[in-house]
């Protein structure tokens, strides 16, 4: 199943007025003559393990992503680097370019399984560069393989008008932890790692205990490795064997949104299109879910994170500083270690993706961590409970002409339970997880104003525990997300000018809860926050003018320590930039600020 290109573009949230600007716009611009080129960052912590020892690197793909459009991803064979002892690692992703383009998204596979997904800021004619640093120690079963590909896909065009090259870099940083060099994560470069026992004590963190094997629910890769749901009914299914001696799954989704569902937090329902003649496709309501099911039957979902691509809502918003998870989006985790009593008979069994009511278009993709008991040939499991998921959702709409407020909530809710009989015991897994969302878009002033609220809670919880009820480990987490935006649309001097004003807060806060083998919770925090507004003359397909600042504050607290953030972004250059690894502080130039 082949995308068409991936226009994220600078999509414009505005009123659904006639009067609208078209969606998809651009600008021809240059910052500063002769001026070199400007770093666009995602905020976020250094990654912990990066202070661990550097064992070796590899550079392994280096390309410039032209006139792309229709090319199958670019390939390269991955070789682990020889004589080198590795317990982590990382992929760093440097990126440039110069000129008008739009933005695109992007994504690296390895053995077509899905690693990183990205998006790239758009270029100026001085030009720009960019970073992205990810832990994937998680993925080490496949990093330990050799004569695999490497896969990386980004679909662009270029000519006279477009002539935007992404130049891409991927390096591998591999690092060594002396007490982590145990059973549990060999420092090895070969595969497969020691045939180990289990650990009773294992984490449930999957960069902390990387699986044994990774099975991609992917698409061939002849033309892409992600699938594409255009709707609903779109559901794409997958099918698996697994290894009879699996004691423990886990699937990792992928999943981003383009098209005319690019801002489907915000689409109005079709009755309001329908009723007031709009010829716009952003539709079908603010309800969307990635659904995850077995054999057909849904076993969990996924409301994702609202990542606003670089040309999104206003992109003057997002120079240098883009919006959370730009960079770097978030993949969902979600245990399926209770249905091994269904997937352990001996057959392929289906896994499948989907969106509850989607419109065009949706990028998903899956990989399936199992880890295995090399002391038997197969483990024993079976069901305790299966709950399927209930699933409430409430709409109210109201709306006279171009003036209306639409509302929806809702929550989803599932237990499961199931039992595995392996060499080192049997372990009982208890699965429950919480989905609550409110939704409300509402127009004013003949539709010339919008303003969208879009909240999600989401609270999991895994328990392994003993025969005797013990529990051996444990995870919940807890995570919040929210998103409100205003644009303001009034008409310009010219028929076909418009003013755009924008006011956005966007956070995501995260509370982790970890307990291995009785000793004790360790707990980490997140709290990631954007404010930002702006302004800009758009004429046609073009921004003339404008201008937009930006606040992030970022803090994070785990067992590496505490770390803060403050950046401040102003007419497209960042003003402050304050970090600390102390909470309370923020030093920022030898200076010492109160947080």
């Amino acid at each position: 199943m082949h995308p068409s290109l991936l226009f994220l573009s600078l999509t414009l949230l505005l009123p659904l007025a006639a009067a609208a600007p078209p969606p998809h716009l651009t600008r021809h611009r240059r910052i500063h003559a002769d001026a070199p080129p400007q770093e666009h960052i995602e905020v976020a912590r250094p990654l912990p393990i990066e202070s661990l020892d550097l064992s070796c690197e590899l550079p392994i793909l280096s390309h410039a992503f032209g006139n792309t459009i229709d090319l199958p991803p670019t390939n390269d064979t991955y070789y682990p680097p020889p004589d080198c002892a590795w317990t982590n690692a990382v992929l760093h992703l440097s990126g440039a370019s110069n000129g008008s383009q739009y933005d695109r998204i992007a994504g690296v596979w390895l053995a077509g399984a899905e690693i990183l997904r990205t998006s790239t800021p758009e270029p100026t004619d001085d030009g720009i560069i960019w970073n992205v640093r990810k832990d994937v120690t998680r993925y080490s079963s496949l990093l330990r393989q050799s004569n695999i590909t490497l896969s990386v896909m980004l679909e662009n065009i270029v000519n006279d008008v477009y002539t935007g090259v992404y130049n891409l870099n991927l390096t591998f940083y591999y690092y060594y932890n002396a007490t982590a060099a145990d059973a549990v994560n060999p420092p090895l470069s070969i595969f497969p790692p020691n045939r180990r026992s289990i650990q009773v004590n294992e984490s449930l963190d999957l960069n902390k205990n990387p699986a044994d094997l990774i099975i991609p629910i992917s698409a061939t890769g002849e033309e892409s490795f992600w699938f594409k749901i255009e709707k609903e009914l779109d559901a794409v299914y997958h099918g698996v064997h697994i290894p009879l001696n699996t004691y423990r799954a886990v699937i990792e989704v992928y999943v981003s949104f383009h098209g005319d569902d690019e801002f489907w937090y915000s689409n109005p329902p079709d009755s309001y299109i329908e009723t007031n003649n709009l010829t716009t496709k952003r539709g079908h309501g603010a309800y969307r879910e990635v659904l995850i099911k077995l054999d057909n039957d849904v076993i969990g979902s996924v409301m994702p994170f609202p990542v606003i691509f670089t040309g999104g809502i206003n992109p003057l918003l997002w120079e240098p500083v883009v919006s959370i998870g730009a960079f770097d989006l978030p993949s969902y985790e979600i245990e399926l270690t209770p249905f091994l009593g269904i997937l352990l008979d001996s057959k392929s069994h289906y896994f499948g993706l989907g969106v509850a009511e989607a419109i065009p278009f949706w990028l998903v993709d899956a990989n399936l961590h199992l880890w295995l008991d090399y002391e038997v040939d197969r483990v024993q499991a079976g069901p305790i409970k299966y709950s399927s998921p209930s699933t409430s959702v409430e709409r109210e709409f109201k709306f006279n002409q171009l003036d209306g407020k639409f509302e929806t909530e809702g929550e989803r809710e599932s237990k499961f339970s199931g039992w595995v009989f392996t060499s080192a015991g049997n372990f009982t897994t208890y699965v429950t997880n919480k989905l609550e969302f409110e939704n409300t878009i509402e127009y004013k002033s003949n539709g010339t104003e919008k303003k969208v609220e879009h909240e999600v809670e989401i609270k999991s919880n895994v328990q392994v525990k003993s025969d005797f009820g013990a529990t051996i480990s444990a995870l919940t987490v807890k995570r919040k997300h929210s998103l409100e935006f205003t644009t303001v649309n009034l008409p310009g001097s010219g028929e076909r000018n418009y003013l755009v004003t924008t006011k956005l807060e966007q956070s995501m806060k995260e509370e982790k809860k970890v307990e291995e083998n009785g000793s004790g919770e360790v707990l980490s925090k997140l709290d990631n926050k954007q404010k930002a507004n702006g302004w800009m003359f758009v004429r046609d397909h073009d921004v003339l003018s404008g201008s937009a600042s930006l606040e992030q504050r970022y803090k994070v607290e785990d067992i590496f320590g505490c770390y803060t953030r403050r950046v401040l972004a102003d007419g497209g250059s960042i003003r402050t930039d304050m970090e600390n690894f102390i909470c309370g502080t923020t030093a920022a130039s030898g200076s010492i600020v109160v947080w």
